[in-house]
């Protein structure tokens, strides 16, 4: 029987990284989260491209122009949506979902999710960081298994 798991090594690879700059105190720690992640996992910074969008709503048409250009690896985005007082918060929050992973299938690029979703300001906080991680790395390190996943196919 054949396996195939993806190593989690991303010497070599490059990375873009759509951050939406709405709640930048919480996105800009997850910004922080996923270039660490990339470089504790031999990455370089020479070989990530950031780019800053208005908010999550805008990630997943950023993401798919950078997957279809075929100079990066993979694509994380990173973003926070956090629940209001009107029903604004679903509506972005599953269209931002569908959209990541619509660009995924239709690019077959990896496109790593790192989008927080959060009833409080303080969940958003404990997600970057904080006591519950930092949800940037988590997607960064997604980013890197599934580029390794992909070439072992």
């Amino acid at each position: 029987m054949k396996e195939i798991n993806g190593q989690l090594d991303a010497k070599g690879l490059k990375f873009a990284v759509v951050v939406g700059r709405f709640n930048s105190l919480i996105t800009e720690k997850l910004l922080e989260g996923a270039v660490d992640c990339i470089v504790r996992h031999n990455g370089s910074e020479d070989n990530i491209t950031v780019v800053r969008v208005p908010g999550s709503f805008e990630i997943p048409l950023t993401a798919k122009k950078l997957a279809k250009s075929g100079k990066y690896d993979a694509v994380i985005c990173l973003g926070a949506v956090i629940r209001g007082s009107t029903p604004h918060f679903d509506y972005v929050a599953n269209e931002v979902t569908k959209g990541i992973a619509q660009v995924s299938l239709e690019t077959e690029v990896p496109i790593a999710y790192g989008i927080l979703t959060t009833d409080t300001i303080e969940q958003a906080v404990e997600r970057a960081g904080t006591k519950m991680g930092n949800k940037g790395f988590d997607a960064a390190l997604t980013a890197i298994e599934m580029v390794n996943v992909l070439k072992g196919i």
